[in-house]
């Protein structure tokens, strides 16, 4: 395959950055398009966990059930706000099938194999890029406050033990000696020692900028309006900013790439969960390892002089208002763990969109339709902890190259 070919990518969150930093690398000549700023979406102000521990998929026995018990709480962690959409429903259902116990023990390795492979490659490109992300190697600590909910972090712990990530289950005295910061209602918790962390909007738009010193050009503020095709190819891509023709088309577009694919009577079974996230002066007492609250499902990262808490899975469609009552409840039932976190100065209040998959696993790979096009999406709330491999992936398969991982299982024609 001619590798001077013109590759565009619609998308300037992490996975189409990280796709063009890849591709541009294997000399393609590429063209990243954003309807807003690089890594404005849900890149900009997530937790910034790159996490192997999170190999379980979202689709898990138990989580629709919990779901629709929490629907009446607009505070609830994961909160499904009730509205009439066929597109939603059929979701739905997929989701409660794909929430059996044969379906999630088949996405685990799947996950897994994903989430290691990614994160090898950010140790790589922490000591490549020639920038600072602010990445760290330092764990994760999933803390909790009752006997219950320990136990069920446990018997996880236990579950992805069984497929190599690698866990430490700490009793309350070995937990507070390695996080002092925490209170002492804190009676235990487990350590997934595979995992990091890093600042998410620092890594995407420094990406982006080593992409353009390579050749990349960024085309930021341009909304896709439609295609157009000849014998099963995409020739023309239309914008607010003129036209882009291209060789090969990379949809990378999260919570708005169903949308996007409408155009070319593409269906993309990926609905927007919306997240949250308050970013605060560091508190004088601090975590030194990014927390995540079990029972509250909320994570702590610390990032420089910056405390960063985020949280919540809310499935409402495509809406960014902001609930004023969940951000406070993540801040308030976050004080339960940490002292000072109801005084510290808040900097920044974000919310975001993550695109997820009834299934759980991402869409990544070459669809039926056109034989040009190459899908990215449907991340959830992996999307930084993915976005190295995806654009590995889906460099190899734009370049044709055999792919380090089989695509088969994230293929769009699985649903």
């Amino acid at each position: 395959m001619n590798t001077k070919q013109d590759i565009v990518i619609i998308g300037g969150g992490v996975i189409g950055v990280c796709a063009a930093y890849e591709m541009t690398k294997r000399g393609a000549q590429v063209t990243l398009i954003e309807q807003g700023e690089v890594a404005s979406g849900s890149s900009y102000g997530n937790g910034g966990l790159i996490v192997p521990s999170h190999s379980v998929p979202l689709a898990a026995p138990g989580v629709p059930l919990q779901g629709l018990k929490w629907m009446l709480n607009p505070e609830s962690p994961f909160y499904i706000k009730p509205h009439f959409d066929l597109g939603f429903i059929e979701w739905m259902i997929r989701f409660a099938f794909a929430s059996r116990h044969g379906p999630m023990m088949r996405s685990i390795p799947i996950l897994r194999d994903l989430l290691l492979a990614s994160r090898v490659l950010f140790d790589h490109l922490a000591s490549e890029v020639g920038f600072e992300f602010g990445y760290e190697q330092k764990g994760t600590l999933m803390v909790y406050l009752t006997p219950r909910a320990l136990e069920g972090g446990v018997e996880e712990a236990h579950l992805v033990g069984r497929f190599g990530i690698e866990t430490k289950i700490l009793n309350s005295a070995e937990l507070h000696k390695l996080e002092p910061a925490l209170l002492p209602e804190v009676i235990g918790g487990i350590q997934y020692l595979q995992d990091a962390h890093l600042d998410p909007a620092r890594f995407v738009t420094g990406l982006a900028e080593k992409a353009q010193e390579l050749g990349v050009r960024i085309q930021t503020k341009t909304e896709v309006l439609g295609f157009e095709t000849s014998n099963f190819r995409i020739t023309r891509i239309h914008t607010t900013r003129g036209d882009f023709p291209a060789e090969q088309v990379i949809l990378a577009a999260g919570s708005w790439s169903p949308a996007v694919m409408r155009d070319l009577k593409i269906k993309l079974p990926v609905q927007a969960a919306k997240g949250y996230s308050i970013t605060l002066e560091r508190p004088q007492v601090s975590p030194r390892i990014p927390l995540m609250f079990g029972e509250a499902r909320v994570v702590v990262t610390p990032l420089g002089d910056r405390l960063r808490l985020a949280g919540t899975l809310e499935l409402a469609g495509m809406d960014l208002s902001i609930n004023q009552r969940r951000v406070a409840a993540i801040q308030e039932n976050s004080a339960k763990y940490l002292p000072g976190l109801e005084r510290a100065k808040v900097l920044e209040i974000w919310r975001g969109l993550r695109p997820c998959t009834p299934d759980g696993l991402p869409v990544i790979g070459r669809v039926k339709a056109f034989d040009n096009l190459i899908i990215a999406t449907g991340h959830a709330m992996l999307g930084i902890s993915l976005g190295p491999i995806t654009g590995e992936l889906v460099s190899q398969v734009a370049m044709g190259e055999k792919p380090e991982i089989e695509l088969s299982p994230l293929k769009l024609e699985r649903f």
